[in-house]
């Protein structure tokens, strides 16, 4: 989502990094830099120059101006001044109330809402409470269809309703079915519009006043830029919103909502959508967001990814089995490529390493998913036999092989190849463990990237 602004502040950033001594005109021209980056970025004007401002005091300041090395100071002060943009952390919901504890999710119509209900459905259950969720949208039975598909795909309650209803008999007898039931959580999904209008507030009030929600959160879709920070604020006047959720952050948008959502309403990012599955769903961190934004990565987060997603049972079946010295083989690689897959893929892994919006854009976009699928489809198209001998694939059985995965001999090629060398370099390491492995990696472009595609893959 941030890709633009990281672009262009990270290289900014590194140019203030190398500065031995800083002056006004240095912080000048980087604060112009700055403000232009985040005008790109679709950062509401009121917000951009509250930023500046700040940074600008902070700048001029002795914190900057007499440390040992003012160009890291200043990239600091950078950095603290957009997580505090975005505000703190705050992802927490106020459940801890007599059950059912109630959360009433309003937006405009397309943000993700609905889905946005079945996410956040799914976490809750991971946090061992019971849900139940319901439509109040009267207006579009498909989008009470859809609820009742996603409840029973992350396996909670669905309480029926229809468009015959009020959605305030909607909210009541959900809340009544579950305070009998003895459920925890009740989630009420609310009709959207294309945009705010009069009939739609007074609806929403009406509803609001009579359930009395522990939470109340607006789903908001970050591809409407600005505009989505001044709907958030309409819908805020009305409801007393207690967060946010900013839905489809993984596409292009240029990250202005994130930035100026904050400010503008004064209520927390809670959660942030990162794809169309029901897991993609993350807890809004604005420190590790401003920090991957200014290209330092966010290893935290990876970290957690891991922890949660990572198969650790297989992984330590593989650590054992290459220090026995057996062969790693195509079963082994194509486990690692569905843990990939599970992590986001390839390029939110990457998203997440420090240093990777300072390499050329040549190279990021060579970095993508689309050949670890080729990879997965011509291992999945081979026999067990084959998975653990690929020194046997030969003439007709290269010809069976990318016939069932839609790929070409050439593609096959490369792959044996490269897995030729990862066994290579996996037998260095089980017998001289991880300096063996670093030197033999030495030189080699990180995964996905570098020639012909594919490029080198020692995972």
């Amino acid at each position: 989502m941030f890709e633009g602004l990281s672009e262009r502040l990270s290289k900014t950033v590194k140019n203030l990094r190398g500065q031995g001594r800083l002056s006004e005109d240095n912080i000048k021209d980087t604060l112009r830099e700055v403000r232009m980056a985040l005008l790109e970025a679709d950062v509401a004007l009121p917000v951009v120059k509250e930023f500046i401002a700040q940074v600008k005091e902070r700048a001029i300041g002795k914190e900057v101006i007499d440390s040992i090395s003012p160009g890291q100071a200043l990239v600091k002060v950078v950095n603290d001044e957009l997580t505090a943009m975005m505000g703190e952390s705050n992802d927490a919901l106020a459940l801890n109330i007599q059950p059912p504890a109630v959360i009433l999710m309003a937006g405009l119509q397309g943000s993700g809402k609905t889905t946005s209900v079945a996410k956040l459905s799914r976490l809750l259950k991971q946090d061992k409470k019971t849900v139940l969720v319901t439509s109040a949208d009267v207006y579009r039975p498909a989008a009470i269809e859809q609820l009742a598909t996603l409840a029973n795909e992350v396996d909670v309650e669905f309480f029926p309703s229809d468009i015959s209803q009020k959605p305030v008999d909607i909210g009541l007898n959900a809340i009544d079915y579950a305070r009998k039931k003895h459920l925890d959580v009740v989630i009420v999904d609310t009709a959207g519009r294309l945009h705010i209008d009069d009939e739609m507030m007074g609806e929403i009030k009406a509803l609001h006043a009579a359930i009395n929600p522990a939470e109340t959160l607006f789903v908001v879709d970050s591809m409407t830029g600005q505009d989505a920070a001044n709907t958030a604020k309409a819908f805020n006047d009305a409801l007393e919103l207690t967060g946010i959720i900013l839905t489809k952050t993984d596409g292009d948008a240029r990250g202005g909502a994130a930035l100026s959502i904050r400010q503008i309403t004064g209520k927390p990012i809670k959660f942030m959508g990162v794809g169309e599955k029901v897991d993609a769903l993350e807890a809004f961190h604005p420190d590790r967001l401003a920090s991957r934004i200014l290209g330092m990565g966010d290893i935290l987060s990876l970290v957690e990814e891991a922890q949660q997603n990572v198969d650790h049972k297989k992984a330590a079946r593989l650590a054992k089995k290459i220090k026995k010295g057996k062969n790693f083989d195509l079963e082994d690689f194509r486990d690692q490529i569905l843990q990939m897959k599970k992590m986001g893929g390839l390029s939110s892994l990457m998203d997440k390493l420090p240093g990777v919006s300072g390499m050329p854009s040549q190279v990021k976009e060579q970095v993508n998913d689309k050949e670890l699928i080729k990879i997965e489809a011509l291992i999945n198209s081979m026999t067990p036999f084959e998975r653990q001998k690929p020194e046997l694939i030969k003439g007709s059985r290269k010809k069976r092989i990318t016939a069932g995965s839609g790929t070409q001999i050439q593609d096959l090629n490369r792959l044996l190849k490269q897995f030729k060398q990862m066994q290579k370099m996996m037998k260095k390491f089980s017998k001289g463990g991880m300096n063996n492995m670093m030197r033999s990696m030495k030189g080699r472009m990180p995964p996905g990237m570098g020639g012909g595609g594919m490029g080198r893959m020692p995972f």
